[in-house]
């Protein structure tokens, strides 16, 4: 059966008039959503860290700003937009002591919620909306007069409006002139990490650095191989994206479509599927959150500092950075 899906005109913002939205956090998602918010009408003020880097541009950007606790308590609905790892703590320190019934405590990302970083209180409405893209997409598209599509859900509808405030904010920030698709706190987190190790972030980066350095290995330039594994990936992900895999298909060489459907089964084979099913496992059975949590809680954000440091001296990153340099002069990293 389809999931439920909302577009523009069938949802409202009535359901957010006259409350206040305090939107807690003002990064890449903290900025765009709260002025599309803003532009949109709702009334938002914005909960920062007093002095922290976030305070001069939010405020500049024409929102009122103020501490998280005063934000918070001044507010209806409090959107948490800060990093999983921290929201914890800003929910005991700065968000909780003011929380009142008929309040909504608004994600996006459950991860808080669903691994019980974080315990509402009852009579506090739970939802999430979690646009399906960077921040800066969100801001875009909607300067542009679409949007990025958003997943929505209640976790606890404790004032019987807690649908209404969640597709109010999806309308809001724009995502509703996309769509909007209905989902659950447990599928979104398990979904999305799933996605993140698998495929998105760590399948992919794996899938290109294994690449490259078979044809390294095999005697080609270093040069070639980058262009070939990963600067024309983006080419092929921006075709499938557009037009789905079989519209990738129809689009590329009959030589790339021959060797891509005949090959790419055996790289990314049954044993790989296998093995992404542990990953999920693993996600589904709180391995991973308890790992997480452990490795953060010791190490902070160094907890994958090592990591980065290797691939950062691995042979596709040296060549990379003197490609991105010859295409894009200004470059600065």
């Amino acid at each position: 059966m389809p999931a439920q899906t909302w577009k523009d005109e069938d949802v409202s913002l009535d359901p957010l008039k006259g409350q206040r939205v305090a939107v807690v956090g003002y990064g890449i998602q903290g900025d765009a959503q709260a002025n599309n918010m803003k532009d949109s009408g709702l009334d938002v003020v914005v909960g920062l860290r007093k002095g922290g880097a976030s305070w001069e541009k939010a405020t500049s950007d024409g929102h009122e700003v103020l501490p998280v606790a005063e934000a918070c308590a001044g507010a209806d609905v409090i959107h948490v937009l800060i990093p999983d790892m921290i929201q914890a703590r800003a929910y005991r320190d700065d968000i909780a002591p003011g929380l009142s019934e008929g309040n909504a405590l608004s994600f996006s990302h459950a991860a808080a919620i669903h691994w019980g970083w974080i315990r509402a209180p009852d009579g506090v409405d739970v939802i999430m909306v979690a646009p399906k893209g960077p921040g800066s997409k969100v801001r875009e598209t909607y300067l542009e007069g679409f949007g990025t599509p958003s997943i929505v859900a209640v976790e606890r509808d404790s004032t019987g409006g807690a649908w209404g405030r969640a597709l109010g904010i999806g309308k809001a920030i724009g995502s509703a002139r996309a769509g909007l698709i209905r989902t659950t706190f447990k599928e979104e987190v398990e979904t999305d990490w799933f996605g993140e190790q698998a495929d998105l972030c760590g399948g992919s980066a794996s899938m290109v650095m294994n690449a490259f350095e078979t044809l390294v290995e095999a005697g080609y330039q270093p040069e070639i191989a980058y262009f070939e594994v990963l600067h024309e990936l983006k080419l092929i992900v921006d075709m499938i994206q557009r037009y789905g895999i079989n519209g990738m298909w129809s689009r590329v060489s009959e030589t790339a479509r021959y060797g891509g459907l005949t090959r790419g089964p055996a790289v990314m084979d049954a044993g790989s599927k296998e093995r992404m099913k542990e990953v999920l496992g693993m996600i589904q059975d709180g391995t991973f959150n308890e790992e997480w949590v452990a490795a953060y809680g010791r190490d902070g954000r160094d907890a994958f500092a090592r990591r980065m440091r290797e691939i950062d001296s691995h042979q596709i990153e040296q060549v990379g950075r003197r490609m991105r340099r010859m295409m894009w002069p200004g470059s600065t990293e």
